[in-house]
């Protein structure tokens, strides 16, 4: 097992619990798919990962991040990066007032092996041709689906052995959400790394993903291989947009009248 996350809990500010008691497992050459809704701690599991949680006064209080049998829970980021565990964060974050090269290059920023730098940047051109007519524009002028594709060819260049994706897919239009699965499925069939994604688009991260775990309210409530949540009805009405019978009810009544169902036992 690549990374295991065992009974992590995350809170913020001392008092604010998101996490609770998380446990998932992301074999070597996985790609794993964390779903769930707004707010659900997706994304606060994958900076529990990355180390990134101090920077918003949250911490791992319980719990262990095994990274190849050792605990990195609350460590230094930047160690995270050298380890190969690289983040491509939600929201598109390039560095505005650099060229697209320059945001390239940064990503291979703590790299030795900088006589091959090249020859990756190539690599990424072959997974993203519309970067190599891009490389002078500056990278605050390119559309979202382009900064999509500078971002995660950035995280190429750091060599991950785990890349963390937060919402790839997130705002852009559905032919460049299409482009963008195809290249990820590209790059797990060439590239010997891991990934996990985090989603709200579900049929996009089940389409790449071998495996999904599915987060409410800082839980994992279910969890399977693609296969088996792609036929839970649950997963289709919740996350896929299915109905099923004829009379199709909305997200929040289908979520609702579960919860409720739950909760009343």
């Amino acid at each position: 097992m690549l990374l295991e996350l065992k009974n992590v809990e995350v809170v913020y500010s001392g008092v604010v619990q998101v996490l609770r008691s998380v446990n998932i497992d992301v074999p070597k050459g996985s790609v794993v798919a964390i779903l769930g809704a707004n707010g659900a701690g997706k994304s606060t599991t994958l900076k529990a990962i990355s180390s990134l949680l101090e920077i918003e006064h949250g911490e791992v209080s319980d719990g262990e991040i095994l990274y190849q049998g050792k605990d990195i829970a609350n460590t230094d980021p930047a160690d995270i990066v050298r380890q190969g565990i690289v983040q491509v964060l939600e929201g598109r974050k390039v560095l505005e007032h650099l060229t697209v090269e320059q945001n390239l290059r940064l990503g291979a920023h703590f790299r030795k092996d900088r006589d091959v730098v090249a020859e990756d940047v190539e690599r990424v051109f072959n997974y993203f041709p519309a970067l190599r007519a891009l490389l002078k524009r500056t990278a605050g002028y390119l559309s979202g689906g382009e900064m999509q594709m500078l971002l995660v060819g950035r995280a190429l260049l750091a060599k991950p052995k785990i890349l963390l994706l937060d919402e790839p897919t997130m705002g852009l239009a559905p032919l460049i959400v299409e482009e963008i699965v195809s290249c990820l499925k590209q790059i797990h069939a060439q590239e010997d790394m891991s990934m996990i994604i985090v989603e709200q688009n579900a049929n996009a991260a089940l389409s790449v993903a071998d495996y999904a775990y599915v987060l409410e309210n800082g839980r994992i409530v279910m969890h399977g291989p693609k296969e088996e949540l792609q036929k839970n009805q649950d997963i289709q009405e919740f996350y896929l947009g299915l109905s099923i019978g004829q009379d199709r009810k909305s997200f929040r009544e289908i979520k609702h009248y579960k919860r409720r169902k739950r909760w009343l036992g």
